[in-house]
Formats: C-alpha cells, structure tokens, sequence
C-alpha cells in the first residue's frame, strides 16, 4: 500500500490498524539537540483519545506513547524518531456481523475493489485509530516550530449551528467537551448532539485552525504553496470532505474591492495588513499574519439506522452497525487538524531554512 507518508524535509509514515496490536508513526527530518520527551507528546494524545465525554467513542485507550528510537538523553539525535501507542481495547467481535457486507459511506467498498481484501475489524487501516499517529508526530513538528508559534484548532459548527464569533473565546476551548470557543454554543450543542447520539445517528462539523507567530516567506509559488500543502493535509484526515483558506468559498460572493486586505506602512517599516481574508497566506506564501484554516466533517458513517448495502457475493441487503463509534466525529478532528498543520508548517519553516541558507 502506498501513500503512508506525509511531507518533505519534515515527514512522517504511519502504521498499523484499529485492531492491530498497536499503531505508530517514524517522523523523518526532526533536526538533532531538540529536548523531545514522551511527556511532550503525551498531552496532545489526551486531548485526541477516546472515550473522554458521550460525545465521542467509548473506546477506552489510554494512547501511551513510547519513543522507540531517535532521542538520546531527552534530545532527538538527528535520526528518524519511532513512536509506538498499544491498542488495548479491541472489540473485533462488533464487526463479525459486516464482514460481509460493505458499509455505506465508509471506505470498505473501494479498499476491496483496490487491494481485493480488507480488514473489517473497524475499518482497518482507514479507521480514524490512524489519527493518533499523526498527533503524536505532531507533537514533535511543535518542537521545530518552537515556543513562539502557536497552533490551535476550535469547532465552529456542528451540523446547522454555527458558533457566534462575537463571543470567541480561545480560552473556553479546553472547558467543554466541543473544543468551542462560544460557550453559550457549546450549551446548545451539548443537547443537540444528545439527541443525535440517542437516535442512533450522526452528524458533520466545521474545524477551524488558526497558527499564530510564523514569519512572512514560508511557500513556494505555483506546485508547493503552502496553502496548497495545507488543503491536501486536512483533506488526508478520516471524513473530510472540503477545505477552505481565510474566507474560502465566501470570496466568490464578495467585490475586489471587499476581498482586497489592504496595507498601510508599520512603525518599522513593514507594511501592516487591515484585515485577513486570504487567511495569512499570499500566492502560496506566508504573509506573517495567522494562517487560518478550516475543514469540514462529514457525518460518521457507522449508525444505528438500517442502511441499503450489497455484501461481497453482490447481492442486495441492509446493514446497521454496531459497536462504539463518535456521533460527530469532527469534535476529535480538531487537535488532528492542529498537527496536520504543525506538520506543514515545520516542513516549510524547514525548507525556508534551507532556502535561506542556499
């Protein structure tokens, strides 16, 4: 299977599958005598792991790190750094019923059209179990960032409602089981979301990432813009169906003159931008203001409700899933969609470096 890696001079390869006995990722291109412990990563895992509200899977995997190589002494060596997390709450017999069958909406079809087998044990290799590996390398993009860039992820919307931005909040982010930024939403979301999950059903959500302190520069024009890097990021995680930069879609409905962020002379010399429509990024490259990022979360495909299918002999049939799974699964979308970017944007801070130095 190819496409299990991910960047260029920062980059990662994931592996292992939902009910293997464990899951890892080997991150490349970490430069050495960066302090990198099991402690850094672990805390970005917690924010990630299951079974933490009856918003999410009751899956219950305490996500253990384990550095396996690459750090010496509490500092990355140079080498490529191995991570490990054990998968220790299987429920494979929860999917004895499907193995059969394809699931509407979930990637069991196409993998077995592609490779002529699957692992129907959660979905294998396409389960969003894979997610995990990609915090965990995220995490260590966070240390070739450094203290003074800031990467952060909120929801904005589940399914018709949308938080108010006139009550954002970064700081109510990490006091609700949403990571919502409006607390009056996260309220109303609480009881909407109770009657999803009770139904049996799902929903889709809207992700927001904002990275704060990167400079101007970062990008390449044309094939390598980091806001190209960014779209194709975010559309590689589980369930995400589309992507937007600064106002995205919204541009098509505004004038030139709207949607122009217009620049006026800075005390030091460098120009000061009156607004961030194009959501920090210029032809590809970083203007130095927050690059902003957004993804939206299409309803989790594994439902209680009877679903029109085909199973492998071809013939019709219905199919209802059981097991644990998240009503929304775009409430733990959000700390992936914050590596994703701490990814790229390592990767390019990387290239830039060596663009400079050349």
């Amino acid at each position: 299977m190819a496409g299990n890696s991910f960047g260029t001079l920062f980059r990662f390869t994931t592996w292992g599958e939902s009910h293997g006995p464990a899951i890892g990722v080997v991150v490349d291109g970490c430069p050495s005598l960066l302090s990198l412990t099991e402690a850094d990563i672990q805390p970005w895992l917690d924010k990630r792991r299951p079974g933490q509200s009856r918003y999410t899977t009751q899956r219950q995997e305490p996500d253990q790190v384990k550095i396996l190589s690459g750090v010496f002494e509490g500092q990355t060596t140079g080498t490529p750094v191995s991570l490990m997390i054990e998968n220790t709450d299987q429920r494979s017999k929860d999917y004895s019923e499907i193995a059969a069958k394809f699931r509407p909406g979930h990637a069991d079809y196409t993998y077995w059209k592609k490779y002529g087998i699957r692992d129907h044990r959660g979905g294998g290799r396409s389960s969003a179990r894979e997610t995990a590996c990609r915090v965990a390398a995220g995490a260590v993009a966070r240390k070739v960032l450094g203290n003074g860039v800031t990467v952060r992820g909120a929801l904005v919307q589940i399914g018709p409602h949308k938080v108010d931005r006139s009550r954002w909040d970064w700081a109510e982010v990490d006091n609700n089981p949403f990571f919502c930024p409006d607390p009056q939403a996260a309220a109303e979301w609480a009881d909407y979301l109770d009657g999803i999950r009770k139904s049996g059903s799902s929903i889709g959500a809207v992700v927001e990432v904002v990275a704060s302190g990167l400079p101007a520069g970062l990008g390449d024009p044309l094939y390598d813009k980091l806001d190209g890097d960014l779209a194709r990021a975010m559309m590689t995680i589980n369930a995400v169906k589309g992507v937007e930069i600064g106002n995205g879609f919204e541009a098509a409905t505004l004038t030139g003159e709207q949607n122009a962020d217009e620049m006026r002379a800075g005390p030091d010399g460098e120009p000061e931008f009156r607004s961030n429509l194009a959501g920090g990024i210029l032809g590809g490259i970083s203007t130095g203001q927050d690059i902003v990022v957004r993804f939206a979360v299409k309803p989790t495909s594994s439902i209680l409700t009877p679903r029109q299918t085909v199973d492998l002999q071809g013939k019709d049939t219905d199919i209802l899933t059981k097991g644990r799974h998240d009503p929304c699964v775009g409430i733990r979308a959000v700390p992936v969609g914050e590596a994703m970017m701490a990814c790229v944007l390592a990767d390019h801070l990387l290239r830039h470096r060596a663009y400079a130095r050349g």
